[in-house]
Order: structure tokens, then C-alpha cells, then sequence
């Protein structure tokens, strides 16, 4: 398996420009199969995920392609409603699916799907939307099977902002007859590039970054070519990254409404941005300060997705700091990894108790999940001495050969990979 060495204690300093979002790409490739024939999406980062989708999109009958940053999908072919087992189990976001099935042949059969370890992420919210809209539903193991000739609109109450579910009951009503109203969204920036996406190509949706999408529905969709919004997830691993390191980096096209909550931290943190239009420059020339408490939440508030990068900011700041962590029940297994390399780190519950240390030291340790690894690599790039991440395949399905974006920012970073024995 490959890894990541890391030789950390060199501060982050340059410029670079930040990839498409991972979580905008994979609903807008999966929402394409609802135009018959060519649809191209920009801004595509090359990922595992997206490789994945493509293999999904493909056995489904579409002729799918990456070509630099741009994914190419010829949806004519279209025919098979059946998602492998295989390839679900690679990826959760498979799921998206669904709506788009669904709309294009009526039918749909998958399984549970895969992904990061960080707790459980049922899919009841999915199926009782595709089912107020009149689909059948019919669960067999880890089969689902479902089934409309009609898809109706429908009023539809949303118990949690699942983004995952308002994206696919969002996909799944673009063609239902009739008008559907979601109350309790999401509001993710990546649920605006959807609909943005989706009315391109001829659709008639409103209210999305509110907690109220209306929907109404339309005969047909007609292919596009779309750019897809920079990743924030991506951009808010980098910001802190340059914080913990000291630092002084430049970040270029990026979306800093997206970003308020990660910027509010920082700068609570003692760390200097400026923005001007889609270029942020991050500066940290002293050591962090604690925070008293942090608190992980939907979209607008600080992001699950950064939680664990932002505990090794805290593990490095002067005093004590909380993170308590609301979304996903099994997002502190990096907690265990960061106390291998001298972090101080309480867990009781749902919360993380964070008592700065004067520095970290190099160890080797295992990325148990995508966001868990990015932490590991930034607690390398500032620990003393020499860090090797295992397990990095989840690192790649977020982030686009992060050893090459960092050591282009100064990083001593690598990706080995073991030696063949004949």
C-alpha cells in the first residue's frame, strides 16, 4: 500500500489554486443521466471518488470520460437501472443515483452504500421522499429496490438537513409531475451548484442555500456544459494547514462566502486573512490561541468536515480548547492517531477536550478516514521529525494528489510506494 512521508517543521508559503468540490461533482455527474446526450462538467478534480462514479456511470451505458479537468458524459445509451454491489461499496455517494434513475427509467436497484467510517449514515430520509412522490420501495437485505411509473410531486418535511437526501429528492422531482416543496433543507453551497446545474439544463428550482427548495416539475432536460464551484472543504484543509505550519499562503479561486464559519475560527484563532474577490491570503506568524468551544454543525455553522483538521490547530494553541461534534457519532477516531504524535487530546462523549502542546513529533500512523487523513498530513507537516501516513487511499478521494499541491507550497512531503519482490 502506498504512503505519505512527511519530514515536518517547514512552514507553508506560496500560492496555488484550489480544485473543484468533490461534494458538487458527484450529484451533478449522477443528475446528468437525466439529459439524453452530452453533457460536460468543468472544474472536475481527479479523484477516486470521481473515478468511481465514472465506472458506476458507465456500467449504466453512458460513455464516460476525464480529460484534464473536464468530465465528458454521453448519456444515450442509458439502459440498466441495476448499480453493481462492487461499486457501491466504494463509495457513499452511489446514492445519488436514485433521483436520476428513477426520473430516467422508472426504476433503481442498489444497495447500502459505502464509504468513510465516521458513523452511521442511514438513507431513511432518501426513501421517504422518493416515496411521498409515489415510489415503491422494497428492502431486502442490503437490497433496495425502487420502483414509479409516475413520479408526483409531493410536500415533503425533511426531520434533518441531510444534504444527501434534499439533493436527491431535489434530482428525483425535476421531472415528477406536478410542483414539490422540501421544507428543512439542506443548505449547503454544494445543493446551490445543483440546482444551478439542473435548471441549465432546463429545470425550474428555487430556494436552494434556504431551508426551503420549490420544485416544479418539467417534461425534459436538455445537455449543458457546467463549471462546478471550487471545494471549501479543500480550501478551509489549506487554510489551517498555513496556520499550524506558520505560514503565509495565498489561496486563488476560491468562494469566501463559503468559507465564513472556517474564517470566524481562524481569526478567533489570532490568524490574519485578507480577501480580495476569489484570492485569500492566510498569515500566521505566532502561535495559535485556544478557543473555548467550538461546535460542529449543518451548513451555515462550522463544518464536520473540518473537524478534525482544526483539532490539530487547538492540539498546537496556547490553553485549552473544546470541539464538540454534533453530525457524526464516529468522527474522532483520528484522536487516537494525533495522541501518537504527543497531542493531548480528552474525548468524553460528543466532545474533545484539546490541551495545547509546544510541538508535535513525527510518527507513523493511519488515516482511518478522508478528513482524519488531511489532519494527519497537517499534523505532519508541523510535528518534529519524520511522519509516514498509512492507509492514505482515503486521502485521495478528497483531495488531488496532496503531495504535490503541498510541496508546491514548501512542503517535504512524499508517496511511496512498496518495494515489488520477485
Amino acid at each position: 500500500m502506498e504512503k505519505l512521508v512527511i519530514e515536518g517543521g517547514r512552514p507553508l508559503t506560496g500560492t496555488i489554486r484550489i480544485h473543484g468540490a468533490k461534494n458538487a461533482a458527484l450529484p451533478i455527474m449522477a443528475a446528468s443521466i437525466m439529459a439524453e446526450g452530452t453533457v460536460k462538467i468543468q472544474n472536475v478534480p481527479n479523484l477516486s471518488d470521481i473515478h468511481v462514479m465514472l465506472d458506476i456511470l458507465r456500467a449504466l451505458g453512458c460513455e464516460a470520460g476525464h480529460t484534464g479537468d473536464t468530465v465528458t458524459v454521453n448519456t444515450t445509451g442509458v439502459h440498466e437501472f441495476h448499480i453493481p454491489e462492487s461499486l457501491m461499496s466504494q463509495m457513499r455517494s452511489s446514492i445519488f443515483l436514485m433521483g436520476p434513475l428513477l426520473s430516467r427509467l422508472g426504476r433503481v436497484e442498489l444497495y447500502q452504500p459505502g464509504g468513510c467510517a465516521i458513523g452511521e449514515r442511514k438513507i431513511d430520509l432518501h426513501l421517504q421522499g422518493l416515496a411521498a412522490m409515489g415510489a415503491v420501495i422494497e428492502e431486502t437485505g442490503n437490497k433496495v429496490v425502487c420502483t414509479a411509473e409516475e413520479l408526483r410531486g409531493a410536500e415533503i418535511m425533511l426531520d434533518y438537513p441531510s444534504v444527501g437526501a434534499t439533493e436527491n429528492i431535489m434530482m428525483a422531482a425535476v421531472m415528477a409531475k406536478g410542483m414539490t416543496t422540501i421544507t428543512g433543507a439542506a443548505r449547503e453551497p454544494e445543493i446551490q451548484d445543483l440546482q444551478n446545474f439542473l435548471n441549465t439544463m432546463g429545470a425550474k428550482i428555487i430556494g436552494a442555500g434556504t431551508d426551503t427548495i420549490t420544485i416544479e416539475g418539467v417534461s425534459e432536460l436538455t445537455p449543458c456544459t457546467y463549471r462546478i464551484i471550487p471545494d471549501r472543504i479543500v480550501a478551509g484543509t489549506l487554510m489551517i494547514a498555513t496556520a499550524v505550519t506558520r505560514g503565509n499562503v495565498t489561496l486563488e479561486q476560491i468562494s469566501p462566502a463559503h468559507l465564513t464559519s472556517a474564517i470566524h475560527v481562524l481569526k478567533r484563532a489570532g490568524v490574519q486573512i485578507t480577501i480580495h474577490g476569489d484570492i485569500m491570503n492566510v498569515c500566521a506568524l505566532a502561535r495559535p490561541k485556544s478557543i473555548e468551544r467550538i461546535v460542529t454543525s449543518p451548513y451555515p455553522s462550522f463544518p464536520t468536515d473540518l473537524q478534525s483538521q482544526i483539532m490539530v490547530l487547538f492540539s498546537l494553541a496556547d490553553g485549552l480548547s473544546v470541539v464538540k461534534e454534533t453530525v457524526f457519532e464516529g468522527r474522532f477516531r483520528h484522536v487516537d492517531e494525533l495522541s501518537r504524535m504527543g497531542a493531548d487530546i480528552r474525548v468524553d462523549l460528543n466532545s474533545a477536550f484539546i490541551r495545547g502542546v509546544p510541538r508535535l513529533y513525527g510518527a507513523t500512523v493511519e488515516a482511518t478516514d478522508l478528513r482524519a487523513g488531511a489532519a494527519l498530513v497537517i499534523a505532519g507537516l508541523a510535528a518534529q521529525g519524520t511522519t509516514v501516513i498509512e492507509q492514505i487511499h482515503h486521502i485521495d478521494r478528497g483531495y488531488e494528489q496532496i503531495e504535490r499541491m503541498l510541496g508546491r507550497l514548501g512542503a517535504a512531503i512524499q508517496r511511496t510506494s512498496p518495494v515489488k519482490t520477485e
